[in-house]
């Protein structure tokens, strides 16, 4: 069995570029409310984001081997995309992982797990979204798998999908639909700045959604 791939197809620099000025809920919108992920995985700290291909692992249960080894084979941008077999409550990463990754110029860390030194990882600068932070020490004892398809906070990704995220969570968009999903988001953000024009003018939510009908069929009743 062939435990690491090493080669995945990646967006494009120039559609990495484009997505990183939009936020995570509009980017989430504009696909088709496709790609949610559990929002218990959340940035470490207020104010971290981040934007780069899925470089994804599947670590055995309190063992985190594969992940140095995602650390060795992960390239410039990668977002090291993370699952731990369900047994969370692990630091499965620290801040000497942490100074690695960024001496590589990873894009961060999105692990479904905990991970400890939170404080001096803050401190650097490496963006992570985690499950939480844990003291508890990790092996390095099983193999696992890199750039497979892993089943991640309650949907798929697979390596060279886009991962996203910000204070509001995180959001993966398929390699295929990249591009699409970019034209969407862009028309979005405009549509959205026209909508916050009239609704500065004084027009109401309920009439510029058209939800006037809505409130009728369901036999809405004033007083």
């Amino acid at each position: 069995m062939i435990h690491v791939i090493r080669n995945i197809k990646r967006t494009s620099k120039e559609v990495i570029e484009k997505f990183r000025s939009i936020s995570v809920a509009t980017v989430y919108e504009a696909s088709g409310r496709k790609g949610f992920i559990d929002p218990k995985i959340k940035p470490i700290i207020k104010g971290i984001k981040l934007c780069g291909p899925a470089f994804t692992v599947q670590t055995v249960p309190g063992d985190n081997l594969m992940l140095h080894k995602a650390l060795e084979k992960a390239q410039e941008g990668d977002v090291i995309v993370a699952t731990v077999g369900g047994e969370y409550d692990y630091g499965y990463w620290g801040d000497l992982m942490s100074v690695q990754a960024k001496a590589k110029k990873l894009g961060g860390l999105v692990i479904d797990g905990c991970i400890r030194d939170s404080e001096a990882i803050v401190e650097m600068g490496f963006p992570i979204f985690s499950r939480g932070l844990a003291i508890r020490g990790t092996v390095k004892a099983s193999l696992g798998l890199i750039n497979y398809p892993i089943n991640f906070g309650g949907t798929v990704v697979n390596p060279g999908d886009l991962i996203l995220g910000d204070d509001d969570g995180t959001v993966v968009v398929r390699f295929k639909d990249c591009e699409e999903v970019l034209a969407k988001s862009q028309a979005r953000i405009q549509a959205e700045k026209i909508k916050a024009k009239a609704l500065m003018d004084g027009i109401t939510s309920v009439k510029y959604n058209k939800l006037d009908k809505i409130f009728e069929y369901l036999e809405l009743r004033e007083e």
